[in-house]
Order: structure tokens, then sequence, then C-alpha cells
């Protein structure tokens, strides 16, 4: 009896419990099922805000922009790694900032050149606040990241030591050949240059990660949590010439100090590609420097003067109502046409049309325009169009100017503007659309696009490659383009710019003065130009100069002020071009000379006529013909690249022989 009693107790007992432990799980289900009915019904959103965004953030990781390169792969512009470094003193451990603060000021000391004592009244008042990210240093290149790292408490890393690290991108400029207003720039508001045409490329796509709250107004970045990674840009060649860009750069400058000019622009195009070889922009800052900061060559719309006569006057040769037979009468060089006065500086009397060119005759342009195109300009303005010298280039680069051209729809046409069209004033043209026209010109009538870009590349990988892009295929009649080329080779050869002839390469262009703002009262402004290509019967490069007011006392045409400039980039971009070492005769490298040893050929003059010395070496050809009593003038040393009079040519002795030798 007493054992059923007992076991009755425990029974009651374990119910007890069992009933209370249900009762419990009821009472805990039905409050999961509240608070699941609660959270149903509250505004998550005011939470999030109340808490979440009001601690933390999505901030922007940005990506590393893609490298600009030349086209030889020298680099122009590059992003590279800055570090910011901050200190959280609430994570640094006790011991490890009493036995090391010491050591950790003295490493400081001598990396910034500061006082120790300095350093460390400032990192006690900071830990004393619990400062979570305190700025320590910014813009560290990696040398400097590196070095204080490993210093005594930061070398514990972020969660002992307190080391933050921000790493940002920054741009910068790695060549002084090339300035800032070709190269530009991209800061997501504005965009220039270079940098600004290829951006899409290059920028790359910014990642995102969070950022967590500090105080009122720092955030500290998380660096495992990204929530986006970034990706880098890709890397792009332009189709810039390092080489030619550095002479043109020297000789452009050189002649602005010696004009005391306010700006002046150098465009070289490769003719068979329209690639841009170079591009130099330099203006006068008010220190008497010049530097690159502005590009005139595609943001200044102006008129371009006596270097038009090759655009209007290839009009009328490819209507044929000019030839090699064309005269034209200029006078005493003053003619009045539809009451406004035409005047040449260079004589009078009856020229052919390749001397309207080489003399550069205002008079003799606008007679000929005027006479087959004053009932009709028309016409004449259709070749313009055509050329598409009323159209806004389509490049990459930003901040073309479109041009402008009065047209008999106009308000300001009257019966002398053809006249002035004719030799370049009353048209307002961008420089690069200029010599994208010379270019042509040089290309036997293929008008190509101008490019600046050569591939783009990824990871080692060529996602891009860029190719010619015709934007005329036949500008004129084959007939036309060789007449010009003929009178703007014979404007170097006897013309206006004579002045730069030169035996050893053939050049072929227009001189250009052209006077601006002239209805301002104040001294008169000139644009001195000259735009071309070369070698003239084999045209590799179009060129064009132009500088802007120089010194009058010293001089401002065309032939005296740009032409020279044209000379010396021609030749040293030309005649100087490093020449090829057959493979065979490279041995590890090196220029095995034995090869290179050839027997002293023997130069003799028959019947007074001029021998073929080219492919010979200089060294054994120049004593022969002195020894034969003829003078010789040479350039460069190896072989014998070109030379004037040609193989045949009657000559007589003690005339003067040029010969151009390899390098």
């Amino acid at each position: 009896m007493q054992k059923q009693n007992e076991y009755d107790n425990k029974r009651k007992k374990t119910l007890r419990w069992g009933y209370l432990f249900a009762v419990v799980a009821l009472c805990v289900f039905v409050m999961f099922l509240a608070r699941i009915v609660i959270l149903q019904n509250t505004n998550v959103q005011e939470i999030k805000d109340d808490y979440i965004n009001k601690n933390y953030r999505e901030a922007t990781l940005k990506a590393a922009r893609g490298n600009l390169f030349a086209s030889d792969g020298s680099i122009l512009a590059t992003t590279v790694m800055r570090y910011d470094i901050y200190l959280d003193f609430k994570t640094m451990k006790d011991t490890i900032y009493t036995n090391n603060i010491g050591a950790l000021t003295d490493s400081l000391s001598k990396m910034f050149g500061k006082p120790r004592a300095e350093f460390r009244k400032k990192f006690d008042e900071q830990r004393k606040k619990k400062n979570q990210y305190y700025t320590l240093a910014k813009g560290l290149d990696f040398d400097q990241y590196d070095r204080i790292r490993k210093f005594p408490i930061f070398k514990k890393g972020k969660n002992k030591g307190g080391f933050i690290v921000d790493r940002n991108y920054k741009r910068e400029l790695a060549t002084s050949e090339i300035g800032a207003g070709t190269i530009g720039m991209d800061d997501g508001v504005h965009t220039a240059g270079l940098e600004g045409a290829f951006s899409k490329y290059l920028r790359g796509t910014d990642g995102k990660r969070l950022e967590q709250r500090i105080n009122s107004s720092q955030w500290k970045p998380i660096d495992y949590w990204k929530v986006q990674e970034p990706v880098d840009g890709e890397d792009v060649y332009t189709t810039l010439d390092l080489r030619i860009q550095d002479i043109a750069h020297s000789a452009l400058q050189k002649q602005l100090v010696n004009f005391e000019a306010k700006h002046g622009t150098v465009i070289v195009m490769e003719v068979e590609t329209g690639k841009v070889r170079a591009m130099v922009n330099l203006r006068r800052t008010d220190d008497g420097d010049y530097v690159d900061s502005y590009n005139y060559a595609l943001k200044d719309n102006i008129e371009p003067g006596s270097t038009f006569k090759t655009i209007s006057l290839l009009a009328a040769m490819d209507d044929g109502f000019i030839d090699e037979n064309t005269t034209v009468n200029v006078g005493n060089g003053i003619w009045v046409y539809a009451k406004q006065r035409i005047s040449d500086g260079h004589g009078g009397g009856t020229y052919d049309i390749s001397d309207v060119l080489a003399k550069s005759s205002n008079v003799g342009s606008a007679k000929l325009i005027t006479k087959y195109y004053a009932e009709k300009p028309q016409i004449f303005l259709d070749h313009l169009r055509r050329w598409k010298l009323f159209d806004k280039m389509d490049i990459e680069l930003p901040g073309i100017t479109k041009p402008k051209i009065l047209t008999p729809e106009s308000k300001r046409w009257n019966a002398a503007t053809l006249a002035s069209i004719a030799y370049g004033y009353s048209t307002n043209i961008n420089l690069m659309q200029l010599t994208t026209f010379y270019n042509g010109v040089a290309n036997n009538g293929k008008m190509l696009k101008p490019l600046f870009i050569d591939k783009i590349m990824k990871d080692g990988k060529v996602m891009y490659t860029a190719k010619p892009e015709v934007m005329v295929n036949k500008m004129a009649s084959e007939k036309a383009i060789k007449m010009m080329t003929n009178a703007l080779t014979k404007a170097v050869e006897k013309g206006t710019a004579k002045s730069i002839f030169t035996p050893n390469l053939k050049m072929a262009g227009k001189t250009g003065t052209a006077r601006f703002e002239y209805w301002l009262p104040g001294p008169m402004k000139y644009r001195s130009s000259f735009a071309g290509f070369y070698p003239a019967d084999n045209p590799k490069y179009t060129c064009y100069v132009m500088i802007s007011e120089p010194n009058t006392s010293k001089g401002f045409y065309g032939a005296t002020v740009a032409a020279p400039v044209f000379k010396e980039i021609a030749g040293k971009t030309f005649l100087k071009t490093p020449q090829n070492i057959e493979r065979e005769m490279l041995v590890d490298k090196k220029v095995n000379l034995n090869k290179m040893v050839e027997p002293n050929v023997k130069v003799a003059v028959n019947n007074k006529q001029m021998p073929n010395v080219v492919g010979l070496i200089g060294k054994n050809v120049i004593p022969q013909l002195e020894n034969l009593g003829y003078r010789v003038d040479f350039k460069g040393v190896g072989r014998i690249k070109e030379q004037f009079p040609t193989e045949g040519t009657t000559i007589s002795r003690n005339q003067r022989i040029y010969l151009s030798l390899q390098n």
C-alpha cells in the first residue's frame, strides 16, 4: 500500500511538471506567433532608417583607371596607388601600446621629420578619447606605406595594432613631352583631351563596399565586406609617337620664344593612315614660359588666310576651269572687286596657276574664283561641303568646333564674300580640319578621318584595333591632285617658302599670313602658318604649323615664322629616321661589324654624268667625289640614302653634290 502511494505521488509530480512545460511551451508559441504578427505589421523601413542607415552606408570602391600609352608603348598617363593611414586607438591593446609607443614615435619622427614628443602628445590625447579613426597620413606611395606598416604597434595589424589602411587611386602624367592640354582629363564632371576621349575604355566599373559610422563626421571602411568588386579599366594605346611629339614640341617652342609669340600649334598626321603622330599646343604664361594647357588645334576656329587657297583652287582644278596653262594678270598687285580692295605683297604681272600658289597671290586667287563661280557660288561651296568643311568632325576627342563658312543664305553675304573666301577669309575652321584636307591631297585625294587610337588592351589581350576610316574616297580628279601637288612643291622650291628649300628632302606646302581682329583699333595682329607634306613625291607625313601673334618687329609672314618649324620637323622625322638592321647582322643583339664591311667601290663620272651612289657607304664615296673636283655637302653617317643631282644629270667640275646618309 505504501509503494502504491509513492508511485501515485511521483506520477502526480511528473504530470505537474509536464503540464507546466506544456503551458510554458504554449506561452512561448503564442509569444512567437504574436511576434510574427507584430513584425508583419511593423514598418521595417523605419527600423532600417533608425539603425542600419544611420550606422552603415554603401560607398563606392573606385576601379583602377587603365593606362594611356603612346604608340610605341611609352606610358602617357597611369593610375598609381596612394595610401591613407588611420589609427583605431580603441582597438590597440594596452600592453602593446605601453611597451611600444616610444619606439613607434621614434620611427615616425625619423620618417616625417617631426619631434617624437609631438607624436606622443597627440597619440595620448586620441587614446583618451578612444578615437577609432584618427588620420595619421595621406597620399603615401607604396614605399612609404611599406615602411610605415612595419613600425612597432602598426605591424600588429588592424585588430591588435589599430592600423587602418585606405587605398586610393591617383592619376599621374608619366611624360613631360606631352602636356596636360593634349592628354586632358576626366574628373567625373569635365572631360578633355585624350583622357576624356577614351574615358569609356579607361574608367572601368566601380565596385561597392560598406562603411561603418565612427562619429558624426567619420566613416570607417569595412574592407572585408565588399558588396561588389570593382573592374579595372582597359589600356588604351594612342597614335602619338613620342619621338615625333618631342621633335615638334622642341621646334615649336624654340620659334615661339624667338618671335615672342602668344601661342602656337603643330599637328603631324601620317598620310597613309590618318593617324595623328604629334599634336602640340603651347601658350605663353604670364611668367613667359610656354605650356601645353589648351588644345588650340581642336577648340579654336580661325580664318586660315592663304593656306585656304589650296582648297579654293583645287575646286577650280577639279571642275576643269584651270590647268597648267591657265594664267591670270594680277596687275600691280592691287584689285578692287565689289568695292573691296584686295592686295598682294609679292609684286605683280601675269602668273601661271602654280605661281598663284607659289607667290601666294590674293588677287590671283580672287580673280580666278570669282571669274568662274560668281554667278553660281553654290557650285564652289558644294566642293567644300563634299570635303566636309561645313561639318563638325566626328572624332573621339571632345571639344572640336564646327566650321563656319559664309553662304549666300547668310545675312552677312555680299558681292565681295566669294572673293574673300578664295584667299582664306569669311571662313572659320579649326586646324585639325585643315590638316585633314591637306593630308587628303597628300594621299592622292583620299581623305581619311584623323585617328587618335591604335588599339585597346585588357589583361594582355588586344580587344580592339583601329583601322583607317575614309571620309572622302576621291576628293578630286587625279589630274587635279597632281597639279596641286606640283604647285605646292613649287611654292617650296621657288615660291614664298623657298627659304626652307633643301635638296635633301622634297617638300610641298603653302604659307599663310592671316590678319585677325583687324576691325579693332591698335597694332595689327597676325597668325603665321605653313601647311604641307613630305616627301612631296611619296608623302609620308602631313604637317600644319600655326603661330599666333608673333612680335611683328621680328617678323610675321608664314614663310619667316611658321615654315622653319615645318622644315625642322620634316628633317628630323624623315631624314633622321633610324634604319632597320638586317636580322642576320644581329648576333646576341649586338651588331656583327664584320658583316658590315664591304669592298671600297670605285666611283667614276663618265661623260660628265652623275653616277648612282645610293646604297653605297658614304665614307668610301665622298673622298672619291671630292678628289674628282666636286664639292660634296652631306648629312648623317652610314650608307647614302638620297642624292642630288640624280643619276644621269649632267654635272660640271666645282659643282656641289648633296648626299643624305642614313643617320
